[in-house]
């Protein structure tokens, strides 16, 4: 099955190679497409207990879902997330 996820704070590839890495690391998730443009992340999952891990990484990694609290510690978990995404 395919999700997609409308997410906060995504400006730039390296926020998208980031995000791209953590998630298809996770069991169950494969496929993961970052659409900067859209600031959403699209992925192959097995069951529903997955699109809450997805979700759930996603807003550790300071990028939460749409309608999602943007607290000011999220949008810098994005700024490093991001910073590492470039580098790496």
């Amino acid at each position: 099955m395919r999700n997609t996820v409308t997410i906060q704070n995504l400006k730039c590839g390296g926020c998208s190679n980031t995000i791209t890495k953590k998630i298809s690391l996770l069991n169950n998730i494969s496929d993961v497409e970052v659409n900067v443009e859209n600031s959403t992340v699209s992925f192959n999952y097995t069951n529903e207990e997955d699109i809450h891990l997805v979700t759930k990484t996603l807003c550790d990694l300071g990028y939460p879902e749409e309608n999602d609290k943007n607290s000011i510690s999220r949008k810098v978990k994005s700024f490093i997330s991001c910073a590492n995404g470039r580098i790496n």
